[in-house]
């Protein structure tokens, strides 16, 4: 979602203000916008698209000042163009804003009627309408912050600057995360500590309805009815890490090639690599007593989700029920204190997933988080946390992050099935030493199907549909490879399970539809051939991605046959989704699409 920085200090500030911006370029944005206050005056520059249009201007119409707030935006409300772009001024009001605002009509019309006029398409405009009503109106500016945010409602970051406090800025949180960073005689704000990492490394995280007033000597935090709450500083572990792509060509590629080394880092976490066992994590959830768990995440992580699902269920015999969190909470699903529920999210803060927490902590249940950034919203709400340790993930479609979260579900469910004795000790080793040597094997598959993939993808790129089929835990992979394929090349993709191949998607198929096999020669092996005969009756073009006993087993002619080693089932996942990672992105590139920043999406959905 949208990017935010602010800084109050001692030295100019717009072009630091846009360096932090660029480290938040991986949220996916559409314009960006910078404003400053000197000797009494406010200024902004705002450019449509990329930080690049935005530097520019600047280049040519300078931004002194030793105050600033900073802004990329995702559009929610109003078309990405300059106009809608944020700063947002009123009166020597300026605002930046990340979220929705949800009752923005009424608030609008209620503004209009008192001769409001409006610049903007956006929601925000009416957060500074309604600030400049109560200053007029003789309230002081923290007062007047809290009047707004008791009318506005919704999920939102806000960050305001006022024309005549050149030291003074004001924010406030009610969803997505803004971080106070502390620096000596100057303070920083950001979406995250990332933005602030060349600073600082020394951050308070704002948590919901919390509104902070920020000098360059320090910060104070109220609540919304104006009582003063304490937030502890940390050493943010995020600020510490560089962010580039090294000798790769996108952030996607070089996090396709991180994660061998990163799968080693997250097991060594999870796993005992002398003893040959998984070690006890979050004690919060007894996994020998719960019922059943309640899983719910979105996207990519929902897709991890259902594969952990398979795990649980087939070596723990834990029931799982699982759904998409935006659905999770609405339809109602019972729940008791019995059960237990896991909440994966690559950031932490993503909105609906959040709020299926909530809805589950209300019930009672033990709440467990999968999460990569450790000191976010789903973190901190959880009772245990389990973090996949993936570094920073900067490509907005996820690879390592995904990755990941498999080793850890596999991980838990290993854990889940000795407390619950369906494992036995040698079950557990035998299954461990599979995790243990996946490192290697990624690293062996990444180089041994790279220069395929390339040349793949230049065929894959003339067609305009693309079926995924898989079977078992190759399902939900299959599901994750339309996904990658659709959301970076545009090519619309679907997944199914290939059982259900004769109960619909089976009329698609001709010699312009390429389909897509995952089959590892496991037990799901034959059936999946049936299911690729019938595509091949049809002079459908069969990619089949499976392992070297599947390809000696299988005689049906391909487009193209991906040959991987054999593994066990428990890490197949983790094996299969390279190729199909590898073959979205050089896909991609051959297209020539934003490959780290596709169109109309960003990286953390911090809105419903």
């Amino acid at each position: 979602m949208c990017g935010i920085v602010g800084i109050v200090g001692k030295a100019p500030v717009a072009e630091r203000l846009v360096d932090a911006l660029r480290r938040l370029e991986y949220r996916g944005y559409d314009s960006a916008g910078v404003a400053t206050i000197h000797d009494g005056v406010m200024e902004r520059r705002r450019a449509e698209g990329k930080l690049f249009n935005l530097e520019k201007k600047l280049s040519v119409e300078r931004l002194p000042g030793e105050i600033g707030i900073a802004h990329t935006r995702w559009a929610t409300h109003g078309v990405p163009n300059e106009t809608n772009a944020h700063p947002h001024f009123v009166e020597g009001v300026a605002v930046v804003h990340n979220g929705i605002i949800e009752n923005f009509s009424e608030l609008r019309d209620e503004l209009l009627a008192e001769g409001a006029v409006f610049q903007s398409q956006t929601d925000t405009e009416v957060v500074a309408h309604l600030l400049a009503r109560y200053t007029r109106e003789g309230l002081d500016h923290r007062a007047a912050m809290l009047a707004m945010l008791n009318r506005v409602s919704g999920a939102y970051a806000l960050v305001v600057m006022f024309a005549d406090d050149p030291q003074t800025i004001l924010c406030a949180r009610f969803g997505p995360p803004l971080a106070i960073g502390h620096g000596k005689d100057e303070m920083f704000l950001g979406s995250d500590a990332i933005a602030l990492a060349p600073f600082t490394n020394r951050i308070t995280y704002l948590v919901d309805g919390d509104c902070a007033v920020m000098t360059a000597r320090g910060v104070s935090i109220t609540d919304y009815a104006g009582k003063p709450v304490s937030r502890p500083m940390q050493i943010s572990q995020s600020a510490a890490l560089m962010v580039d792509k090294g000798n790769h060509r996108h952030f996607m590629e070089k996090e396709i090639y991180e994660q061998p080394e990163i799968i080693s880092h997250a097991l060594s976490h999870y796993v005992d690599f002398a003893g040959g066992t998984v070690k006890t994590q979050g004690a919060a959830i007894d996994f020998a007593k719960v019922r059943s768990l309640a899983v719910s995440a979105c996207g990519t992580a929902y897709l991890a989700g259902l594969i952990g699902k398979y795990w649980f269920e087939r070596y723990a015999r834990l029931p799982v029920e699982i759904d998409v969190a935006s659905e999770f909470r609405y339809r109602e699903m019972p729940l008791s204190s019995d059960q237990a529920a896991l909440f994966i999210s690559q950031s932490g803060e993503t909105a609906d997933t959040l709020a299926s927490l909530r809805y589950c902590k209300e019930a009672g249940l033990a709440i467990g988080a999968i999460v990569n950034v450790r000191e976010s919203t789903i973190a901190r709400e959880a009772d245990a946390v389990f973090p996949i340790l993936a570094g920073p993930e900067i490509g907005v479609a996820s690879t390592k992050a995904f990755t990941c979260q498999l080793a850890v579900l596999a991980s838990l469910a290993i854990q889940a099935g000795r407390a619950r004795g369906t494992l036995s000790e040698a079950d557990e080793k035998a299954l461990v030493r599979h995790l243990i040597e996946m490192p290697r094997v990624m690293s062996r598959v990444l180089n041994l199907v790279q220069p395929q993939m390339e040349s793949l993808s230049r065929d894959l790129s003339r067609f305009k549909d693309v079926l995924y089929l898989g079977r078992g835990t190759s399902y939900p992979l299959a599901l994750e490879g339309a996904l990658k394929l659709k959301e970076i090349s545009y090519i619309h993709a679907e997944g199914y399970a290939a059982g259900e191949l004769k109960h619909g998607p089976i009329a698609l198929i001709d010699e312009n539809m390429p389909v897509i096999v995952i089959a590892p020669h496991d037990r799901f092996f034959e059936k999946t051939v049936s299911n690729m005969q019938e595509v091949a009756a049809r002079g459908g073009k069969i990619i089949f991605i499976t392992d070297e006993k599947g390809a000696a087993a299988s005689k049906l002619p391909t487009m193209a046959t991906i040959v991987l080693p054999v593994v066990d089932e428990v890490i197949s996942p983790m094996i299969f989704a390279l190729p199909i990672q590898l073959l979205a992105y050089h896909t991609a590139v051959f297209m020539g699409t934003d490959v780290d920043q596709p169109r109309n999406l960003a990286k953390s959905v911090t809105v419903e």
